[in-house]
């Protein structure tokens, strides 16, 4: 994308262009900033099996956001899901998106919330740095590194 505006404009109207162009450009990416992303690790499985993504999430602005999901290029499918205990049987439920008030955060950890990150577009070995676009309300986004790590690491 280019942000420069186009050569026929008026002289005095190029300023102004500039400026639109870049506030539409970096709009979405304003909010993400107020949130801090921490111990971003990614627990390969063998195989084709799916990969899960853990992580923590602090939100420090001084106002609610909502994660609305992801998605990585190094994967077709990312979902957010928690594991739940019901009557000692635990499963996976998909997770739509999850509110996070001003100051709070919240732990993608094994056994609790998580992505799972399904349909490897490329081979990934221990070791990896594998981008994620976290999703927010509001068309936000915030782009994440996470570490690939063996699949006993927690």
């Amino acid at each position: 994308m280019s942000l420069t505006p186009h050569p026929s404009l008026p002289r005095l109207a190029k300023p102004w262009c500039s400026t639109f162009l870049l506030l539409i450009a970096t709009s979405g990416t304003l909010a993400a900033a107020e949130l801090e992303v921490s111990e971003a690790r990614l627990r390969l499985l063998p195989g084709d099996l799916p990969a899960a993504g853990y992580f923590t999430l602090i939100n420090t602005s001084e106002k609610g956001v909502t994660l609305t999901g992801a998605d990585s290029p190094a994967f077709g499918n990312v979902m957010m899901h928690r594991s739940v205990n019901q009557d000692g049987v635990t499963r996976m439920e998909p997770v739509a998106q999850l509110e996070l008030a001003a100051g709070e955060q919240v732990e993608f950890a094994p056994g609790g919330y998580h992505l799972m990150l399904m349909k490897r577009a490329r081979p990934l070995v221990v070791g990896d740095d594998v981008e994620v676009n976290l999703h927010f309300a509001g068309n936000q986004r915030q782009r994440v590194t996470f570490r690939a790590v063996a699949p006993t690491a927690q």
